[in-house]
């Protein structure tokens, strides 16, 4: 019996040579932003610039969240769980896998903690003892790196359901590079720009009816891997980051049309197709020069792009998931859009999940 019962088992996983016999979903999202806010004016008041500079008009970021000295990465993360789980109908113990994607790692103010994972702290708090756990980091591409990962467990039949976290504490980058940047060309000016945020997103497998995500062409461009470098800060707490944004925003803008277009074929969709666009929060001239040079490649502008850097400014990894939260919680999408989320990282990382959204819409908002 117990061979019998062995075959059954090792013909109910695929081989690796099958296609996927499932497909995954967003099941539920949360997010932790810290209630302290530092407007753009305030921050850039310690800058001591030679001329005329205006970061708001530039960048359209008005102010950003930032942690008090007892908030951290890790409360960013492990909050923005627990929200997740609020919105949910599964409990930490019904979830078989976490990913964190954090760039930041701050724990106990900021002290940097490489092991235990992050992973593992946020899944002994929320009581996911039976979940598998790791780390990954793929800069500002972190979270939808995970939805990858996650994803491919899912559709090929080794757990059920799972959840991404993120928490990143950013902004000490921007506190030390008040006193470094002294003219537009500075190479930490982007570092102004960021904002702290948590993030986590349930995923789980779909229902036969129910939306399925479409995740295609990640692909990374590592001959301008140099473009954009993160690290400690050897003068003062917490990080550094050194960015050539010119640079990297006309590689972004040269390569975007072709890689969009085979991640839309691969999804059977056209650009005109596509209801919101979910883009990686950096700049709103940026975001309108993508617009811009997209709608001309496919002939026809976006329906709506999704911008909320105003007030929370550039939350890397956590960016896509802090602005879907905020739109289901206004009201602002109804099952039936498609959706397109666009990761733009430095590596330089590019990639695209689609999806149709479904009663994912009815658990948040005022009411909920």
């Amino acid at each position: 019996m117990k061979t019998e019962k062995a075959k059954e088992e090792r013909s109910s996983v695929p081989s690796p040579s099958s296609s996927p016999p499932f497909a995954s979903r967003f099941e539920s999202i949360g997010v932790k932003v810290p209630e302290q806010r530092l407007f753009t004016k305030d921050l850039m008041s310690g800058v001591k610039m030679w001329g005329k500079f205006d970061l708001e008009r530039l960048t359209g970021i008005k102010e950003r969240r930032v942690c008090s000295a007892k908030e951290d990465s890790y409360g960013l993360t492990l909050n923005a769980a627990r929200d997740c789980l609020n919105h949910s109908r599964y409990q930490g113990e019904d979830l078989e896998m976490i990913i964190c994607c954090s760039i930041t790692k701050y724990k106990d103010g900021t002290t940097f903690v490489w092991e235990p994972p992050f992973s593992l702290y946020v899944k002994e708090a929320i009581g996911a003892s039976r979940a598998l756990n790791f780390d990954i980091a793929n800069a500002c591409a972190g979270m939808l790196t995970g939805v990858l990962i996650m994803d491919d467990f899912i559709r090929r039949g080794v757990i059920k359901r799972g959840m991404v976290i993120s928490g990143e504490n950013l902004t000490s980058a921007s506190r030390n590079a008040v006193p470094r940047v002294k003219t537009v060309l500075s190479g930490q000016l982007a570092s102004l720009t960021v904002g702290d945020c948590g993030a986590a997103v349930i995923m789980e497998r779909s229902a036969e009816g129910k939306a399925t995500l479409e995740i295609s062409n990640f692909v990374s461009l590592a001959k301008y891997s140099d473009l954009c470098i993160g690290g400690p800060c050897r003068n003062a707490p917490g990080a550094q980051m050194t960015t050539d944004a010119r640079k990297i925003h006309h590689v972004a803008i040269d390569n975007m049309p072709f890689i969009t277009e085979r991640a839309l074929q691969g999804s059977g969709l056209e650009y005109g197709d596509i209801d919101h666009i979910v883009p990686h929060q950096t700049s709103i001239r940026a975001i309108r020069s993508g617009d811009k040079r997209l709608g001309h490649y496919f002939g026809v502008r976006a329906k709506n792009i999704i911008v909320n850097l105003q007030e929370y400014g550039n939350t890397a990894s956590t960016s896509h998931f802090l602005a879907l939260y905020r739109h289901l919680h206004e009201k602002r999408f109804q099952a039936g859009d498609r959706m397109m989320l666009m990761a733009l990282a430095s590596g330089l990382t590019m990639g695209f999940v689609i999806f149709t959204m479904d009663d994912l819409v009815d658990r948040y908002g005022i009411d909920n």
